[in-house]
């Protein structure tokens, strides 16, 4: 319980204050672009220091580094709340997010090695709770403090969490060996560049048209250049920061790849949902919460079904099932309208929910299954940061598709607006409409909008669902591995 809420403080916090910008950009009268950098600062920053996870937990101690961690995390959270310019904020939000992104690692590898083998899976069951929950309730629970205390409540929030966990891992969390392990500087620094040129491109990619953008381009440039040096160099390097060796356990680098098709459905689905709710179908912000809080029971409805069967069974068929269940719900989807009924949208979640339930908590246990226990901190670091990458890239593809799908969805749907064409016949137009009059051409253009945007959202959905069904003969690379042990370690 104690890692599964520093895991849920972090998971959390991108989703949460997502929904308190418009509140943050007035109080501190910033710009959309200056706004935007509060979410931006925070997943760099998480980007850039995932991948030291397992250099640090090696130097100074797992139990340490975690305690180091929540308690950095905790206190800038903190000082978030107190910012009083988008300066600070900005600021404050780098440090968070330099803290938090320790905390879903360790605490994955942690809840590996206080549990026997045979009890992985319903360790990454109870983990798996913060990980896919805490998106969903994120906005639900931004949107309430938003609305009934302040903005600075979605950050205060942090501190009852981050002092239980510190107490629950003074109290429970054992230390482990440390290992004086060389530290390879330009290797860190060109990992850092690349993928936090990387991060940054997609975070402000639409934002800036893409690569129209001369700041694209120079951040597109140095993310190339940064992740092709550190490649190189540690390919031939004695003691790289990230040891590539790890790729050799078949498991694990399947698992990566699966891990990442994992974060762009489960956080791409949530971007998508809100705002086809609000501004489609007319849904306040809690009735938007509420209805897609189902997600999250479908989500832990599976992971106590798979906590009592993965032990005794092989995770790959269970895995095959969460991605036939997602993609299933993921195709029904793509027959929403503009005016869905409310019970679809909560059972779809249901159904979405369970699946991804059912594809997250396997695949953790199956991907490392067969690595070593003193390199799970630094393999957990890289899952991790892969599952983070696939969330950056698919909510940038999505909605950049989304954007610029409703633009020609409209201009498509607006070539048939004219009096030739037989279903524009003002017997069967609604009495709001016109062709001749300015109130009447707004009111008609508004629903061409509306369906344009729909038309786009569903094309989303179809895209999400076809590279969900492409991902299940990745599962062909894995292998059960509950009866093997652990692969060799790499030296290091």
């Amino acid at each position: 319980m104690a890692v599964m809420l520093a895991t849920v403080m972090q998971v959390i916090d991108v989703s949460i204050a997502a929904v308190a910008l418009p509140d943050m950009q007035g109080s501190f009268s910033a710009t959309q672009d200056q706004i935007a950098w509060v979410l931006t600062s925070y997943l760099v920053a998480v980007a850039v220091m995932t991948p030291a996870t397992g250099w640090l937990a090696a130097r100074v101690g797992r139990k340490n580094l975690l305690l180091f961690a929540v308690a950095g995390f905790t206190i800038t959270s903190i000082a978030c709340g107190l910012s009083d310019s988008i300066l600070e904020m900005v600021l404050w939000r780098v440090f968070q997010g330099g803290f938090g992104a320790a905390l879903v690692p360790l605490s994955q590898a942690t809840m590996f090695d206080t549990h026997p083998k045979e009890k992985h899976g319903s360790a990454m069951a109870i983990w798996g709770v913060g990980v896919m929950v805490g998106p969903i309730i994120g906005p639900s629970l931004g949107a309430y403090l938003t609305e009934f205390y302040s903005w600075r409540w979605v950050f205060y929030i942090n501190l009852p969490f981050g002092l239980l966990a510190l107490l629950g891992i003074l109290a429970f969390v054992p230390e482990t060996d440390r290992r004086q392990r060389p530290v390879d500087l330009f290797g860190f620094a060109m990992l850092a560049l690349g993928v936090g040129a990387f991060q940054l491109m997609l975070d402000r990619g639409e934002f800036k048209d893409w690569f129209s953008s001369p700041e694209i381009i120079i951040e597109a440039a140095l993310a190339a250049l940064g992740i092709y040096l550190f490649l190189v160099h540690s390919l031939f390097v004695r003691h790289p920061f990230l040891d590539l060796r790890l790729l050799r356990d078949r498991n694990y680098a399947a698992g990566l790849v699966l891990a990442f098709v994992f974060g762009l459905i489960l956080l791409t689905t949530l971007v998508l949902m809100p705002p086809y709710m609000q501004n489609l179908m007319d849904y306040p912000v809690l009735a938007t919460g509420i209805v897609l809080a189902p997600r999250g029971i479908g989500a832990m409805a599976a992971m106590m079904i798979v906590s009592r069967v993965l032990d005794r069974m092989e995770g790959r068929p269970l895995i095959c099932l969460g991605l036939l269940l997602t993609a299933f719900s993921l195709w029904k989807m793509t027959g929403f309208t503009a005016d869905v009924p409310e019970f679809t949208l909560i059972w779809t979640g249901i159904v979405q929910g369970f699946g991804l339930g059912f594809f997250f908590v396997p695949l953790n246990t199956v991907t490392f299954s067969t690595m070593a226990s003193e390199h799970r901190t630094e393999a957990a670091g890289l899952f991790n940061l892969m599952r983070n990458m696939g969330s950056s890239i698919g909510i940038s593809v999505v909605v950049s598709l989304l954007i610029r799908g409703t633009q020609a969805n409209h201009e498509e749907l607006r070539t048939h607006l004219h009096p030739f064409n037989e279903l524009m016949d003002t017997t069967r137009m609604p009495e709001s409409w016109s062709l001749t009059e300015s109130a009447g051409l707004l009111a008609m253009n508004h629903e061409v909008a509306r369906q344009a945007a729909a038309i786009a959202y569903i094309n989303d959905f179809k895209l999400l669902m076809i590279v969900t069904l492409l991902a299940i003969p990745l599962l062909l690379f894995l292998r059960d591995g509950r009866e093997r042990g652990p692969s060799a370690a790499p030296t290091t």
